[in-house]
């Protein structure tokens, strides 16, 4: 085990790093952290993992056993001291009649880095355990402004930043969650037509975990002067993991995304980018970089990025896709 002075790359430059061992989090190599399954059985098959992965996401049965088996060991530890503290908490209090809240999990990262797979790993590892526990799957897409409401507002550029979800309602239902309400509503999004179903939505009943996935969930906010109590989303997050990797990384993947699609996808006259396949490539390849370098290379460093500190535990990706470091946070 390493203990990480600075777990991914910094860019304080070397003569303002603090001197000693001020970091935050113990930092492992992808060898070092797959010791950690111990006997965690692997409970996925190889067709399953392919099911769940994304396009071009190459995660095998060999990554999982590598990666994911240790994380979801300790992420059982999470929730069972989560579960123990919260029985803890209602003798101190003298309560009897609250209801066990869903143990959150918050995962944030850029377009294209593999937050999508990851979420859906976890949440069928998750749902195997001994105890079989509910676990429910949500993302932040259902949480944008329609896109009529974002043209209104000049904001179809800015899409997936900040300003472009409706924060009142994300607040709602985590709020909702977390208190143990049932059958709390999320709206569904489409990637096929690139905006939010309307009256459509996914019932979330009080699961055991509920995993939240979203490019900016663990954005913080301008804090008010007087002490007033702004709520933030991670607040309702239990434990938070961030997908990272190096941006030119990113990028090459984001790129490489936009032209398979373009084969697959954006073929079907619904898509809202369908216009882009029936172009020629090299004119594609250049609404691609534009794409990337106008809106989400400008969200991955003023919104994205900034974030990472905050996580929990940070996955740390090489240019193959693979995890190659594992940057967990001190207790």
């Amino acid at each position: 085990m390493t203990i990480a002075t600075q777990p991914i790359e910094s860019d304080i430059p070397p003569e303002h790093a603090p001197a000693g061992n001020y970091s935050p989090f113990f930092l492992f190599t992808s060898e070092e952290w797959a010791k950690f399954r111990a006997d965690t059985p692997l409970t996925l098959t190889a067709d399953e993992v392919k099911r769940l992965r994304s396009l071009d996401d190459p995660i095998d049965l060999d990554e999982v056993r590598r990666i994911y088996l240790s994380l979801s060991r300790l992420l059982s530890a999470h929730v069972e001291a989560s579960q123990l503290l919260f029985q803890q908490r209602n003798r101190f209090l003298s309560l009897s009649d609250q209801v066990k809240t869903p143990f959150v999990i918050g995962i944030a990262g850029s377009v294209a880095v593999g937050k999508s797979t990851t979420a859906r790993i976890l949440k069928e590892l998750l749902a195997r355990w001994p105890s079989s526990p509910k676990v429910d799957l949500v993302t932040t897409d259902g949480f944008l402004y329609p896109n009529a409401v974002l043209r209104r507002e000049n904001l179809m550029e800015r899409k997936g930043f900040p300003e472009s979800y409706d924060i009142g309602a994300l607040l709602r239902f985590l709020s909702a969650i977390k208190a143990g309400k049932p059958d709390v509503r999320a709206p569904r999004y489409s990637h096929l037509t690139y905006d939010v179903l309307q009256d459509e939505y996914a019932i979330i009943d009080r699961p055991d975990i509920l995993i939240f996935e979203g490019i900016n969930v663990l954005q913080s906010r301008t804090l008010p002067a007087d002490g007033t109590i702004v709520p933030m989303v991670s607040d309702f997050f239990d434990f938070s993991i961030y997908i990272d990797a190096e941006e030119r990384q990113i990028h090459n993947w984001y790129v490489e995304r936009f032209m398979r699609l373009r084969q697959t996808a954006f073929r079907d006259p619904t898509s809202f980018f369908h216009r882009y396949a029936t172009i020629d490539e090299s004119a594609a390849l250049a609404i691609a970089e534009g794409l990337w370098e106008n809106i989400n290379l400008k969200n991955l460093r003023q919104n994205i990025l900034p974030t990472r500190p905050r996580a929990d535990l940070i996955l740390r990706k090489g240019s193959n896709h693979f995890i190659e470091t594992v940057a967990l946070r001190k207790l």
